[in-house]
């Protein structure tokens, strides 16, 4: 099957609700108010785009590249990112909704994460060193044996993981986190 090329366009208000777009390759593209929920995206490509206000929650990534995406006010719930192809995985977002998704085993090493909500996301297994969450709720996210080294959490809040089932060193938390962070050895922080 031969792959459609889409290349510096601008998709404006365009509804793939439940659809399936397969074997395309967006690059330089830029989303604005697309809905994308309950699409299948399976065996896409999308290299150096931009997704503005755009809804792409439950769609699914099966194989699915993003290289150098950049997500701003986009709805993101319960999105399986680690389906997605790793190659060259790089993401970043700002303004978004990324409850319930899961970055299981991915590498997101200097990956941005600005005014987000996170909650209930699933990050075991993923490389978040360098990362930055700022200002971001992640009430109830699930970090276990990620690499944190360097990652700043410093700004976010409702975080919480064991450290010792995580590479931590010269992790950023804010004074205020220590209290969960030691959550497991029952002691009496004042």
């Amino acid at each position: 099957m031969e792959t459609k090329l889409y290349q510096n366009r601008t998709f404006d208000t365009v509804d793939y609700s439940e659809q399936s777009l397969s074997n395309t390759e967006f690059v330089n593209c830029e989303f604005i108010n697309c809905n994308f929920s309950k699409s299948d995206l399976s065996h896409n490509d999308f290299l150096d785009s931009t997704f503005k206000n755009c809804n792409l929650s439950l769609a699914v990534l099966k194989n699915t590249g993003l290289k150098n995406i950049k997500f701003i006010g986009c709805k993101l719930m319960g999105l399986d990112f680690s389906a997605g192809n790793s190659f060259l995985f790089t993401v970043n977002f700002q303004d978004c909704l990324l409850d319930y998704s899961t970055f299981i085993y991915k590498k997101l090493k200097k990956t941005n994460f600005i005014d987000c909500s996170l909650k209930d996301v699933d990050f075991s297994n993923t490389d978040l060193s360098l990362a930055v969450f700022k200002n971001c709720d992640l009430s109830n996210a699930t970090f276990v044996e990620c690499i944190l080294e360097k990652t700043d959490f410093r700004s976010s809040r409702n975080y919480g993981f064991d450290p010792s089932e995580n590479k931590i060193k010269r992790t950023k938390v804010s004074h205020a986190a220590l209290a969960g962070l030691l959550e497991k050895f029952d002691l009496d922080i004042e």
